[in-house]
């Protein structure tokens, strides 16, 4: 066979990023004398245009019957180059890509030392190349539709713009309403905007409005399996039973005031109580209740309790009878907007969360501050007395090695905010703010910031470290806060209520779906993004897209951008008419070496290989297979190989580098 060679320089002359560091004169000898080799040709940048020209007029010169490259790494431009060959009518997988920029001139100092491993790294292709095949690459339709999951300002956002572009939108949550967390406060930082209003407009149209793409709204369910890639993802819904039917009720609530069972109600911080049968939160849409099988005592204890159906105007609006299902559904692509939780206080045990009613998280506030909260939007401690002194702990686990070591960015804006609330709702109360650092970004947060803090019933104290704060509670269940000022003993203040701003964390969420996915998370919980800096919303995944506070800690109006950007990079893979190409990469199993152990079916990471119930014999979905080898390599028979990485091209490769 005739091998031609492509040396790229990857820079003029010898001042390259390669030719710098290998000569590409000392290079040339050895490997024209390399058997099979046809042609030693230099280039400065073979990934520029005219690079790419001259390489495509050299190839359709002189036909070489394979090709090698040597340039940088195959994640950056092996496709480029395979475009090259195929316009000069050689089979794009009879070319292979020698990285010598990122692993030798890179990496070694010595310039004799880099000639020689790159002259063994050239060797090694040009020995696999002889090997390779020729491969074909499918073209599949592409499903122009797709799945959001999580109906927090994110998802929302996502579902409305991928649905004004006409596409078909199936979005998923967890819970019984739209909205996320911020359907649940009443006032937003950093212009005290009422949040549910905020949220309506979009509610509204994904509810109710005639978009030209249709909205498949999924609630109380889940995302249990996905397979498949971009354009392709079949995925599994798995729907919990609300028992109330949101097609058929009308909301009127009859069948709360009928419901005899009452439960302590933790949205209000268990304060107050609320039905078996109830609003997940009043106001909350869709506006429909939710019957709690773990509250009626027709799941709990059997009984025969039908208060709720005698009482309901509308036939078929309570359904008892109502199981969980699972649903199939083929989407293009996928945009995970799952939200974020607070961190649990209780684990900061120097604060004393957990301890007394009154020392409470910057989400207790927001429902005592909530007109449909335990005390009707009065401020009011658990005894019931207004609050003469109220202590805000800022950084409380946040930048802690021991707890969270980041700034959720967002905290202190939450702050301003409480501040606020508190001067107009009890007039009068003293506010000391215990402050680390102070975090005011944007062009609106300083005027939040400054309102907070200029007060006439407004105090600050600085702390460094974050054991100088404590929170006491004495034998009477009087609060405290001690604060370390570094001269002498701490200062000791006497407070009614202390507020904990509490940073914000991924929760269990993205760890639970993270391995439905296979999308990673980082080490903070979140998901981890392509990048974190120019490419914030994709995943490493292609096709599955992050957005909101499931990607990193932001505010509203970083969610429902990057809601936004979510949907336009799926709008820009699933461009209608479009077809998908499909890598011929794939695994493929020799039948007759098949045993049927399913060892291969568990390590698959991305589901494509079924085993045939009466033959027993495995076979790849090579529209799923993503080729990555995991089969090929558990094999224990030997019976899967992988189309461009076979054993006989693997050891040639080897062998070429061990015997040079």
């Amino acid at each position: 066979m005739r091998v031609g060679v492509y040396f790229c320089r990857c820079g003029p002359g010898l001042d390259g990023q390669v030719s710098g560091k290998i000569d590409p004169g000392a290079v040339r000898g050895a490997v024209e004398s390399l058997p099979d080799v046809a042609y030693f040709e230099v280039v400065d940048f073979a990934c520029a245009d005219g690079g790419q020209a001259r390489i495509l007029e050299h190839l359709a010169a002189h036909r070489p019957d394979r090709v090698v490259i040597a340039a940088c790494s195959p994640r950056q431009h092996e496709d480029t180059f395979r475009r090259v060959c195929a316009q000069a009518g050689i089979n794009p997988y009879l070319m292979q890509l020698v990285n010598i920029r990122e692993h030798v001139a890179w990496v070694i100092e010595d310039p004799e030392r880099a000639v020689d491993k790159a002259i063994d790294q050239i060797r090694a292709g040009t020995a696999r190349v002889l090997h390779q095949e020729p491969l074909e690459a499918a073209e599949l339709d592409i499903c122009p539709d797709a799945l959001v999951i999580g109906a927090g300002p994110a998802g929302l956002k996502a579902a409305m713009t991928l649905a004004a572009a006409g596409r078909g939108v199936t979005l998923v949550e967890r819970g019984p309403i739209l909205g996320g967390l911020p359907v649940r406060f009443e006032e937003i930082f950093p212009t005290m905007e009422c949040a549910p209003c905020l949220l309506e407009p979009v509610l509204g149209e994904i509810l109710h409005g005639e978009l030209p793409g249709p909205i498949d709204i999924r609630l109380t369910s889940t995302v249990t399996a996905i397979k498949g890639f971009l354009g392709n993802f079949d995925v599994t819904i798995a729907t919990s039973p609300r028992h109330i039917s949101v097609d058929a009720c009308v909301g009127c609530g009859m069948c709360i005031e009928e419901c005899p069972t009452s439960v302590p109600n933790a949205l209000n911080l268990n304060r107050t109580t609320r039905k078996a049968v109830d609003f997940e939160l009043f106001g909350g849409l869709p506006n429909v209740p939710v019957l709690d099988e773990a509250a009626c005592t027709r799941f709990t204890e059997g009984s025969d309790c039908t208060a709720c159906l005698d009482c309901c105007p509308v036939p078929g609006a309570v359904l008892f009878d109502e199981v969980a299902t699972a649903t199939e559904k083929k989407v293009g692509a996928i945009v995970v907007a799952i939200g974020a939780t607070i961190y649990d206080l209780s684990q900061v045990t120097r604060l004393g969360y957990g301890r007394h009613p009154d020392i409470v998280s910057s989400w207790d506030v927001e429902r005592l501050l909530a007109a449909n909260g335990p005390t009707g939007g009065e401020l009011l401690t658990a005894d019931g007395r207004k609050p003469r002194t109220i202590a805000i702990v800022h950084c409380a686990g946040s930048l802690d090695a021991d707890h969270v070591p980041y700034c959720s960015a967002i905290c202190c804006q939450t702050a301003f905010k409480d501040a606020h609330l508190v001067e107009s709702k009890a007039p009068g109360t003293q506010i000391v703010s215990f402050t680390r650092t102070v975090v005011a970004p944007g062009k609106e947060a300083v005027d939040l910031y400054r309102h907070a803090f200029d007060g006439p019933h407004a105090v600050e104290r600085r702390y460094h470290h974050p054991g100088d704060v404590e929170v006491r509670v004495d034998a009477a269940g009087g609060l405290a806060v001690s604060h370390a000022t570094g001269a002498g003993e701490p200062e000791v203040t006497e407070v009614d209520m202390v507020l904990l701003l509490a940073p914000m964390v991924a929760g269990p969420g993205p760890r639970e779906l993270a391995g439905v996915l296979d999308v990673p998370t980082d080490a903070t919980g979140f998901f981890a993004e392509h990048n974190a800096r120019s490419d914030a919303t994709r995943s490493p995944v292609r096709g599955i897209f992050i957005a909101g506070t499931c990607q990193s800690p932001m505010d509203i109006q970083g969610a429902m951008t990057q809601g936004t950007a979510a949907a336009g990079h799926a709008l820009s893979e699933l461009v209608a008419g479009r077809t998908l190409r499909v890598d011929p990469a794939t695994a493929t199993v020799a039948p007759d070496r098949c045993s049927g152990c399913r060892t291969c079916v568990p390590v698959c990471p991305y589901q494509a290989i079924d085993v045939d119930g009466w033959t027993l014999k495995a076979s790849v979905n090579s529209v799923l297979c993503a080729g990555c080898g995991t089969c090929v390599a558990a094999c224990p028979s030997g019976a899967i190989a992988g189309h461009h990485f076979t054993d006989d091209a693997m050891h040639a490769e080897i062998e070429a580098v061990l015997h040079a």
